[in-house]
Order: C-alpha cells, then structure tokens, then sequence
C-alpha cells in the first residue's frame, strides 16, 4: 500500500471506530500530512492552510475559495489523488461546505460551528512517520542543518540580529525550505531572553541563531552559537553542560520510553551538572514532525516514545543553549539537522557517547 493509501484506510478506520461520516481537515500539519505534503499555505505565521479536506467514506474533497481553486488544481494536482474540488466565491468568506455535512456526523480539527473538534485524535495518527515521510524529513533536517550553519559563519561583530535573521532566512530560502520562526540573540540577550525575538542590537562577541524551518508540511528545529574570541571558563563549562543534558535527553528517547521519563531522566542531568533548576527556566521541546513541537516533554506528559517518530528537544543553560531535531529508529535516535561541519562536545552519558553541537568560536 502506497503512502497516500495508507493515511486514508488509518483516517477511515478511525471514522468508523469513532462513528463519525466525515472529517474536515483545516490545518496546514494535517492537510499535508495526508496530501503527502502539500502546503496550501499564503500567511506563513496562519496554522490553518487556504483549504480544507472533507472525508467521508464515499469521496474525498478539497474545500477552497475561487482564488485557490486554480492553484490547488492546476499546481498541487489534488484531482490526480483522487479529490474532488468544491469551490465558494471568496466574497462569501470561509469556504463553504455545509451541504456536504448536512445530516451527518462530523468532526473538525479547527473549531467550526456544529463540528466535534478532533484535533488532538487527528494528530495522533499522524505521529509514527512513514518510511516516505522519514527520507523527506531527513532531507528537510539536511537543508535546514545547512542553512542554519552557512548564516552562523557569516556572523560579524557590528551586525544587527536582524541582519543575521535576514542570512539565516535567505540561506534557508536558497535551499528550498521557509523558515517559520528566526531567534537571534547578541550578547547580554542571550543570558536575559530564552526567546531573543531579533532586534537592532549589534552583536560584539556573541551570538544565538535558532530556527523552525518547513518543506513537506514537516518542520525541522535547530540552533547554533558563535563566539568571537576565547571563551570564558564559565561559558565554557555551560556549554559542556547543556550538550550533557542534550545528550541525556536523545539517548534517553527510545522506542517505548515514557516521555515523563525521559524528561525525569534529563532533569538528573542538569543537576549531575551542577544547574538543578534550569530546566524550570525553559520548555524543553517533545515530539515533531507536522508541527514544530506537537506536544511538549514535561514531569507528567503522558505520551510514550513511538518508532519513526520525530523530537527536538532544546534544553538551555543561561547563556546556552542546545537543539537538534532526530527520528527516533528502533536501533536509536537519527540526527537530521547535524551536517558533520560543525564543532562537537563528546558526552559520555553511562556508557554510551554522543558529539553534541558546540559553540563556534572565531
């Protein structure tokens, strides 16, 4: 069975168990999700793409206005996957679609008016990634790693953090993938904001790039950090630190693991390293794939480790921080937004090892 065939019988059989006669899919994750990743996306910061997919167990159909009609026809080819098109003038406002529903049960992943919200059931099933979804993911990871990287080394003291967002975006444009979140932090923001939204600040010897970047409908994670100049002691201790804590959590996110245990198993790391509390300071990231992040690690998350499952986890010290996205293989974790041109910390977690990213220092 083909991709495609695969998520319609999953999406089928999880209609049927929850006696349901149709589906509306609205989200940018779902929709290309089970297009096989097609983006139907005009607002990059919107959740909710130009068009929906109705199910039911007889037909499938794109819902969209008169302005993307064409598009979704003639570029993404949805007729060739077997839907068909039920257009609305855009002058009528959101798509309309009432007279497929009408005198059926139905749920949403969007909250719409007479539609059970189906949102979380919907992205379970979307969770254990397919073999054609883990080659697209790892070269979304690849292309990402890179572009990341490339802007890192043309960082200059004198920059602006939104000259150096500018880089990482044209860098991740060049390489064919939209970045839907730029972190840039100079300096004394990076000790002061978890989240350096870019600024006018100029960097003088120190410098957080962090992305979220998306192609497939898939979004892949990542930061790198570049210091000009020596690195302090206490930087230099961080660092080693956090890719501890990095590593304790990607060594720990195993095929059926508990992701509270995960989570517990890193929170021991940060204190075996001498920073107990930071972990408080921060999200810590979870699982990805559709989403940048479509549930976060916590104490008490209740979700267990899938196979061909994505995470990005982002544990920070003050000052530092580590990301890197992975699919978690039964024989271990997969690193997708490593290039192998960039400086690595070796970490010994028990008795495995890992390189974990490190600070680039010019």
């Amino acid at each position: 069975m083909n991709e495609l065939d695969a998520k319609r019988s999953h999406l089928l059989t999880w209609l049927a168990d929850s006696k349901l006669e149709a589906v509306y899919l609205t989200r940018v994750s779902n929709f290309a999700w089970l297009t096989g990743g097609l983006e139907p996306v005009v607002m990059l910061s919107s959740d909710r793409a130009e068009a929906g997919l109705l199910i039911t167990p007889q037909r499938s159909y794109v819902v969209c206005n008169t302005i993307e009609h064409p598009r979704l026809r003639d570029e993404d080819r949805l007729e060739d996957q077997g839907y068909a098109f039920h257009a609305s003038p855009w002058y009528h406002g959101l798509p309309e679609f009432d007279s497929l529903v009408r005198g059926r049960r139905w749920a949403a992943d969007w909250p719409l008016p007479s539609g059970s919200d189906c949102a979380a059931e919907i992205a379970r099933l979307r969770f254990q990634l397919l073999p054609e979804e883990v080659d697209r993911y790892r070269r979304l990871g690849r292309a990402t790693g890179m572009a990341l990287e490339r802007a890192a080394r043309q960082v200059r003291p004198g920059m602006s953090e939104m000259e150096i967002a500018g880089r990482i975006a044209a860098e991740a444009m060049h390489e064919g993938v939209t970045p839907t979140m730029l972190l840039v932090g100079a300096d004394e923001r990076i000790f002061r904001y978890r989240h350096p939204i870019p600024t006018s600040r100029a960097v003088d010897k120190y410098a957080l790039l962090a992305i979220c970047a998306r192609r497939w409908g898939l979004v892949a994670s990542a930061t790198r950090l570049v210091h000009f100049g020596q690195l302090d002691p206490e930087l230099q201790q961080k660092q080693e630190a956090c890719a501890f804590v990095d590593a304790t959590f990607n060594l720990s996110t195993v095929v059926g693991a508990a992701v509270s245990d995960v989570f517990h198993k890193a929170a021991m790391a940060y204190a075996d390293a001498g920073f107990p509390d930071e972990w408080k300071k921060h999200n810590q990231g979870g699982s990805a794939g559709y989403e940048s992040r479509d549930y976060e690690g916590t104490p008490t998350c209740p979700e267990h480790v899938l196979e061909e499952q994505g995470f990005a986890w982002n544990p920070s010290i003050t000052g530092v921080k580590s990301e890197d996205t992975i699919i978690v293989h039964a024989d271990g974790p997969e690193f997708l937004t490593t290039t192998g041109d960039w400086p690595t910390v070796h970490v010994t977690v028990g008795n495995q090892h890992l390189d974990r990213t490190a600070i680039l220092t010019c």
